[in-house]
């Protein structure tokens, strides 16, 4: 690193203002198949005029995190990431309206999914702007399906016993009875219940990351607990990626492979483009498509294809059939029925009501949420050419998360929000870790929350189709996990044995309560409900055991790669070849906008766990590394000569 430095310092030249301007001669990227998450710097192709830079570049990426592309192209990116997440996120409103008994009201059910998708696009451009400021999609937190599930299943909670020979309505509740019995409050009433439930519950979640209670945490987190963290948020997934790509295997299998030939074998090409600038006129520039918009691509011919495939009556029409959902007709109803225009707002559907059985409900659930949005913390981090977050971004970014799903409870959305994993993933083979594109990903979701038939749209999106871009999503978060192996002393029986068991009792928890549901009894149904949300999460049952076990078994810092896991939010990932302004090396990439500068002035601040100037991390290493020409609370390097006192940190 300090060779390349003094290197690029002899090769200084001044520029027309007197500056001295650096001239680096840095080696061409990889082209092996690497490249998806390659190594070695990046060369700009100059193909835009936007403010770019080469922070991310050593991971092959177009745009680090701090880059901004030019608006339009903000725009493309962030549909990209839209359309990896919108048939998650719509699910799980479609299933609440049946679990408050509104699965026939097709108006109410076109209402809850606008608010949802409004507040995913919130709870996204709050995230990425104020919270852990890193490129995450906030999508719906499915991990409130089985809270909510359980809550309705409830004696007091359960639908009206359907009458089909009944001519009263949806409810088949007799003529009689239905005078008495609003329909319209059967499924508000429940609704309300949900809404309190999260926002309690969210309550916590904030109080947790205003408090700096996960932050002192991270101290005691190293690659050991990380690895299996993050593989297992992938691997756990496997059966989501099933549950799509079965409706139609080979449309899916034909996603996969245009994605591989975009994003791999085609990425180093351009393509002639037509351009204009009012500097230059009317040129040609030449535009790496298959580099950037790989997904949008797939999407694009594989979407076509089963439109043709649906005009010619290949799919079939009976929806029992699984390839129905290949259909691009499958899901019109909902395009029929959702309103041109619809703006959701504080208590909606009524005030929310809270009662103890929601509350432990949701707690659980968004326990799980918590520790789920920290791996992806990491794993996106890692992907997108970042440091480690510190501890002052991590509570952030839970805290905006509470904060998020306090809202979504507010307007009634049926659902919490949480970070989605198969975006972080999706990053590796877009190239695009962009701020400005995920806050463009977050306007699209307002504006398919308030123009509903442009959700509705979104949401015709066949199942094999998404499941195509899910399975490679999911396998590059697997693989961000893994890749932090590389700190790993592999030749210690102990960190093997930690690892391999993490992962595999991972996997068997949550397999055996799936198929054994009842086998949790402790004979207060709460806490059995918790018990078994937190223990089928599979991160959690291997995140938790790798964490326990790597702070208990006896094993030297070196060799539990502790030292090299710090050293590595300091000084760089690996020795990278990268420039001093990469995101490798750049801890201010976490800071806040407008107001840190202000913060560095007041000492009060430096107490506040959730903002840039805490002070929480071993403070004891800050005058070693500011000797060494490091300022701990940013990452930057202040000097060309590493370790002139010979003091190492």
């Amino acid at each position: 690193m300090a060779e390349l430095k003094y290197l690029g310092k002899a090769a200084s030249e001044k520029d027309e203002n007197d500056r001295e301007e650096c001239h680096l001669q840095l080696p061409q990227p990889s082209s092996d198949v690497g490249g998806l998450c390659g190594s070695g710097p990046r060369i700009s192709n100059g193909m835009s005029a936007s403010r770019r830079s080469r922070k991310g570049g050593y991971l092959g990426l177009e745009y680090g995190v701090d880059d901004l592309p030019a608006i339009h192209m903000c725009f493309i990116f962030g549909f990209q990431q839209v359309l990896l997440s919108i048939s998650s996120t719509i699910s799980i409103p479609l299933i609440v309206s049946d679990k408050i008994c509104a699965g026939d009201l097709q108006v109410v059910k076109s209402e809850i999914m606008s608010t949802f998708l409004f507040m995913c696009g919130v709870c996204t451009i709050l995230q990425v702007v104020i919270g852990v400021r890193l490129p995450i999609i906030q999508g719906g937190c499915h991990k409130f399906i089985p809270a909510i599930t359980a809550l309705m299943a409830l004696e007091k909670w359960k639908c009206p016993d359907i009458d089909s020979s009944g001519s009263a309505g949806i409810f088949g509740i007799s003529n009689s009875t239905l005078n008495d019995l609003n329909k319209t409050e059967i499924w508000q009433s429940r609704i309300r219940e949900i809404q309190g439930g999260i926002m309690v519950a969210s309550v916590t979640q904030v109080l947790i990351g205003c408090t700096g209670l996960l932050g002192i945490l991270l101290k005691y987190i190293g690659p050991i607990t990380i690895v299996p963290t993050i593989t297992l948020v992938g691997l756990s997934l496997i059966d989501v990626a099933i549950r799509f790509c079965e409706k139609q295997w080979g449309i899916s299998a034909l996603t996969i492979v245009l994605v591989f030939i975009f994003s791999l074998y085609l990425r180093n090409i351009s393509i002639p483009t037509p351009s204009w600038t009012r500097k230059k006129g009317c040129h040609v520039i030449r535009f790496p498509y298959f580099k950037l918009l790989p997904v949008l691509l797939a999407v694009g011919l594989t979407w076509i294809l089963c439109g043709i495939l649906t005009e010619t009556e290949v799919f079939s029409s009976n929806s029992s059939l699984p390839e129905h959902w290949a259909r691009t007709d499958a899901r019109s109803d909902v395009l029929s029925s959702s309103e041109w225009l619809f703006f959701p707002y504080p208590c909606q559907w009524g005030l929310p009501t809270v009662s103890i059985a929601s509350f432990l409900a949701m707690l659980a659930a968004t326990l799980t949420s918590i520790i789920e949005s920290v791996g992806d913390y990491y794993a996106c981090a890692r992907v997108s050419g970042a440091p480690p977050p510190p501890g002052h971004a991590i509570n952030r970014g839970i805290a905006i998360e509470g904060f998020g799903s306090i809202l979504s409870g507010l307007v009634g959305s049926g659902g919490a929000t949480t970070s989605y994993s198969q975006n972080v993933g999706a990053i590796g083979f877009t190239k695009v870790a962009s701020r400005g594109a995920f806050v463009a990903a977050g306007l699209i979701f307002l504006v398919s929350g308030i123009f509903g038939k442009f959700g509705a749209l979104l949401v015709m999106l066949p199942d094999p189709v998404l499941g195509g871009i899910v399975v490679i999503s999911f396998g590059m978060v697997t693989s961000v996990g893994l890749s932090n192996l590389q700190f790993v002393d592999l030749s210690s029986g102990r960190n093997l044995c930690i690892v391999g068991s993490s992962l595999l009792i991972g996997l068997m928890a949550p397999k055996y309560l799936g198929d054994n549901p009842h086998a949790i009894n402790t004979g207060v149904s709460e806490l059995d409900q918790a018990l078994v949300v937190l223990l089928s999460t599979a991160m959690f049952v291997g995140g938790m055991l790798a964490f326990i076990l790597d702070n208990t078994v006896p094993g030297t810092d070196e060799e539990r790669a502790i030292l090299l896991w710090r050293n590595q939010a300091l000084s760089g990932n690996d020795d990278d070849d990268n420039t001093g302004d990469s995101a490798a090396t750049d801890g201010s990439i976490y800071d806040l906008p407008l107001i840190t500068s202000f913060l560095h002035r007041h000492k009060w601040c430096r107490y506040v766990p959730f903002l840039p100037t805490f002070e929480y991390e071993n403070l004891s290493q800050s005058t070693c590394c500011r000797d060494n020409g490091i300022d701990i609370s940013s990452g930057k390097s202040n000097s060309l000569k590493p370790s002139e006192n010979g003091n190492n940190c």
